[in-house]
């Protein structure tokens, strides 16, 4: 699905949603804009008219990657490292794989080469690890490995050479002889250099970065222009923006793209920070549930887990990304019952929203989870998407019996649960294992339940772990965007360094260190402050805040730390500095881990550079009478705990501060479901968040 949510100055907001239209994703966002519209009682065109943001963010970049249908690449390396692409390494090369399959190495293959073998060229160059140049460029040879890749008509050249981080001197020279062969051969071929997509250490990932920013955003931008001529054609006045993956919003001609390609799941990590500022709770778990995967994201003691080598698609990439776990499990995946071994396996396939489940009538021929929702009655035929599809559920019972049940020799309302129990015993032991890396109890987090099926299933998900709250929204179908109108206009540079502060280093030493420090700052001020003025942010309005990223000396695994000061000027300064990286660690992880023995190293300076924005606002409102008979619609036949029950059903937008709804209930909205178990309880806060009880 496509989701909308429209915010007004006083962060009043209206949801639409529509399907989503892979092929030309401007369609679906304006059948979607038109949904929410609606709500508000507009035009299209008073909307976009109206409107100073429009923010799209998706996934279609990345499914370019997963679908390998982007752009032909060719690549400058150097010369000895043209074998880097096939090598890989080993923690990409085995990522994603079953437990079986890590077993069974005789099913391992490595992930598709953006580029092939005969399309890489080494150069004669090298740079050191300070920077200073030991080989000098052989340029001729920079010159005929131009003309082999354009005469093997590559669509992008990308450039990559060893320590560029530190001195991009070499690479900045192959970039312009390349760029003078494609005008000499009048071709259309774009460069990219590493040091301009990415410039930090590990240059696997760096390849893998410059490699995947030429390959798949071409399309993304493509699509996202398309969105943008869509809205101006309805009268919107400015550039649309997208989300980065670090949270925080730029323009969709940001050039390096590939920072939104994971962007729809980041802003339920931004929804989840804002809600748990309403609540007074600073330890989250974000789970969303939709129609192929289950992500979850968590916030300890408010400190949200950067991860600076996010894994897309079996690629190591230097992207800073909100970290998310992902588990396939969600409402599409399709259901299959091995005839022999009577095996039953979830997914990972999912029926997606074309052709979608059976019981969408739209020519899906497998049975999924959404069926079985329906079948049981827990999904209204009539209600979903607002009644503007409806289910047809005998069509998926009988597909289901022939397909599942009847091969299982069980009847089709006990098969059809227990397909629903296996994915819910999937997800609540994925939040059990997310939960245990944390270092604290469960009963310090609140779980935040959203996505179209995540209050669908949140009972059985989130039974028996012991959380202090559990809280679902009207708007869970839409939460994700709710959460990404909470961000602000953003950029975020950073470079590798490597600063090794000894725990006893003398007032000169960490004086030193701070003038280092400040220096890369500063020029990373000037970078960042610099595009967010050519975007047409006014230069008062724009914020920098320094960070680092630090690690105790020798560990594996940084922390980023905000700065407490914009400058390091003294010892004290970067004793400072120090102080807030032991104080991030200890929430992060444990008071007792932190080794101040050891030393400090700072492997990454950056700066992040903000301006405001209109944001949601939910209203608080005075706590009523517990009856929800105001919200009441009827009954229904569902099927819950191993037998039918008649639950009452409720309009979910109906229920107020105050409301309580004791299960077996079904809370409907028009574009998800709550589904209430028995003895169960769901209580309606001032601020209309559902909370739900377990018995």
């Amino acid at each position: 699905m496509t989701d909308t949510i429209l915010v007004d100055q006083d962060g009043h907001f209206k949801i639409g949603k529509s399907a989503t239209t892979p092929k030309n994703e401007a369609e679906g966002f304006l059948a979607s804009a038109e949904d929410a519209a609606d709500a508000w009682g507009i035009s299209l065109e008073s909307l976009f008219s109206g409107v100073n943001v429009v923010l799209y963010s998706g996934t279609g970049m990345l499914n370019t990657l997963l679908s390998r249908t982007g752009r032909r690449l060719g690549l400058i390396t150097t010369k000895g490292l043209e074998d880097m692409i096939l090598m890989g390494r080993g923690l990409q090369a085995w990522a994603d794989y079953s437990y079986a399959d890590r077993l069974h190495a005789v099913t391992h293959h490595h992930p598709d080469p953006l580029v092939p073998r005969r399309r890489t060229h080494g150069v004669t160059e090298r740079i050191d690890q300070f920077g200073d140049v030991v080989l000098p460029l052989y340029e001729h040879e920079v010159s005929a490995a131009a003309k082999k890749l354009i005469a093997d008509k590559v669509e992008a050249i990308c450039i990559m050479t060893i320590f560029s981080h530190v001195n991009p001197v070499h690479e900045k020279r192959i970039a312009e002889i390349c760029r003078e062969e494609v005008d000499k051969a009048g071709a259309d071929i774009i460069v990219y250099t590493s040091h301009e997509v990415r410039p930090v250490i590990r240059e696997q990932s760096r390849l893998n970065s410059v490699l995947i920013e030429a390959y798949a955003t071409s399309r993304g931008r493509k699509q996202l222009r398309g969105i943008e001529d869509v809205s101006k054609k309805y009268g919107f006045k400015y550039g649309v923006q997208t989300l980065l993956s670090f949270g925080g919003l730029t323009s969709i001609n940001h050039p390096r793209l590939h920072e939104t390609m994971i962007s729809g799941p980041i802003g339920g990590i931004l929804g989840a920070a804002y809600v748990g500022k309403l609540i007074g709770n600073d330890s989250l778990i974000c789970s969303d549930m939709g129609g192929t995967s289950f992500d979850m994201g968590v916030i300890t003691r408010g400190q949200t887990r950067i991860e600076n080598e996010p894994l897309m698609d079996r690629f190591k990439l230097n992207v800073p990304t909100l970290h998310l776990d992902t588990i396939g499990a969600g409402a599409g995946m399709i259901l299959k019952v091995d005839p022999l071994t009577k095996k039953v396996s979830l997914g990972p396939e999912s029926a997606g929203s074309d052709p979608g489940p059976i019981c969408f009538a739209r020519g899906g021929t497998e049975p999924t989870i959404a069926d079985c929702d329906a079948i049981l009655g827990r999904l209204n035929p009539h209600y979903f998407l607002g009644g503007k599809v409806v289910l047809q559920v005998e069509k998926a019972r009988r597909a289901f019996q022939e397909k599942c049940s009847d091969i299982l020799g069980v009847g089709l309302e006990e098969a059809a649960e227990g397909m629903i129990d296996m994915l819910e015993a999937d997800a609540n032991n994925a939040l059990r294992r997310v939960i245990s890396g944390q270092g604290i109890h469960p009963s310090e987090f609140t779980l935040l339940s959203y996505g179209g099926s995540g209050p669908l299933h949140l009972a059985g998900c989130s039974r028996g772990i012991g959380f202090k709250d559990i809280i679902t929204f009207q708007f869970a179908a839409a939460f994700s965007a709710f959460g990404c109108t909470t961000a602000d206009f953003m950029r975020r540079h950073s470079v590798s360094t490597q600063h090794d502060i000894p725990s006893r280093a003398d007032e000169a030493t960490l004086a030193a260190f701070g003038v280092k420090v400040t220096t890369v700052w500063n020029d990373l001020t000037k970078a960042a402050v610099d595009e967010m003025i050519a975007d047409g942010h006014a230069r008062e309005k724009i914020r920098t805040v320094p960070f680092l990223m630090m690690r105790y000396t020798g560990q594996l695994e940084d922390v980023e730390v905000m700065a407490p000061l914009a400058e390091v000027n003294s010892a004290d300064d970067m004793r400072r500095v120090i102080d807030e990286f032991e104080a991030v660690y200890a929430k992060v992880n444990h008071r007792v881990s932190r080794y101040g023995e050891a030393g400090f190293t700072i492997t990454e300076l950056g700066l992040i550079a903000t301006a405001d924005k209109v944001k949601p606002v939910l209203l608080k409102r005075p706590l009523g009478k517990s009856d929800p008979a105001s919200a009441h619609k009827g009954v229904r036949e569902a099927y819950i705990g191993g037998r039918w029950h008649k639950a009452n059903l409720y309009e979910m937008d109906l229920l107020q501060p105050g409301h309580e709804v004791i299960g077996p209930a079904i809370i409907e909205h028009p574009a998800t479901t709550l589904v209430v178990h028995p003895q169960d309880r769901v209580h309606v806060d001032e601020w209309t968040l559902l909370h739900y009880t377990h018995a």
